[in-house]
């Protein structure tokens, strides 16, 4: 029997009603805290990016040719049953009282690794993984699932949601929003692929990818329901910036300023994405000595 096995089996006794939080046995928490543990240790991942971008099936969100992201869903089975099968319990972590199923990740392995997470507010759930030299300021948070490259920086009021996939060396800038996708189960959750700088005050939710190495300017929400105009390929795209890419807000006409409440015409919020000039890449280069 393999993990997953163990977890596809507990899922189906819990979803045909056969175990609950008062039924479940210690067998039962025992495959739990193991999926957990392995969650924790980046050896399993809520999604994965395989193959080519062609064929996309809808359960997968496109990287723009470079590959697909496919949600695995028997690991999102195994967070919600985390949920399901664990009742609220009065914690304390910290000398900070609070009530939750789950208990805060304990963070001694961190240090190992040479990521260091400041005092007084970085909060990190059961079920996250770490990469190794990553810089984790306060307040931030990162949930259930997420999985955090080598070398990323989480900045101050910075939320990665459960099951976001951070990619290596990304740079998320101050109270930027990473959306947690943890159900429906199919559903790809949002990722943020290797070298990408995120501005101060982005939101990347509902599954949307951001392609490596590409920048994004401070404030720009990024979700499928927006259309990306990109420049270099003269197209509009759904749910995915391409990599290498310079990405920013602006307003475009909306066709519901046909409408007579809208005298002076309506616009919508859209994305444009160019080609990264030089000296926007000097602007967002890691600084090295912050890592060493």
């Amino acid at each position: 029997m393999t993990l997953e096995s163990d977890v596809s089996d507990l899922w189906q006794r819990y979803d045909d009603g056969d175990v609950d939080a008062e039924t479940a046995t210690a067998d039962d928490y025992d495959t739990l805290d193991a999926f957990l543990e392995g969650l924790e240790a980046g050896e399993l991942r809520a999604a994965e990016k395989c193959g080519s971008a062609e064929g996309t099936s809808a359960d997968s969100q496109s990287s723009a040719g470079n590959g697909e992201w496919t949600a695995n869903e028997w690991v999102k089975r195994g967070i919600l049953l985390n949920f399901g099968l664990r009742a609220t319990e009065a914690r304390t972590y910290g000398g900070v009282d609070y009530h939750d199923v789950l208990p805060l990740r304990e963070t001694g392995d961190l240090g190992e690794r040479g990521t260091r997470n400041t005092p007084d507010g970085t909060t990190i759930r059961r079920g996250a993984y770490l990469g190794s030299d990553c810089i984790m300021m306060s307040p931030s948070f990162v949930n259930v699932g997420a999985y955090v490259g080598d070398g990323t920086l989480v900045d101050s009021c910075d939320t990665v949601g459960s099951c976001a996939q951070i990619g290596a060396n990304v740079k998320l800038g101050a109270n930027t929003l990473i959306g947690g996708v943890l159900e429906p189960v199919e559903d790809a959750p949002v990722v943020v692929e290797d070298g990408v700088s995120l501005g101060a005050g982005c939101r990347v939710t509902s599954g949307f990818v951001v392609g490596e190495n590409t920048v994004v300017g401070e404030n720009t929400l990024l979700s499928p329901r927006i259309p990306v105009y990109d420049l270099v390929e003269e197209e509009v795209i759904y749910g995915h910036l391409p990599p290498e890419r310079r990405a920013f807000t602006r307003m475009v006409e909306s066709s519901i300023g046909d409408h007579d409440l809208f005298a002076g015409g309506a616009y919508k919020p859209a994305v444009v994405a160019m080609d990264i000039e030089a000296d926007t890449r000097d602007a967002t280069k890691r600084e090295e000595a912050l890592r060493e």
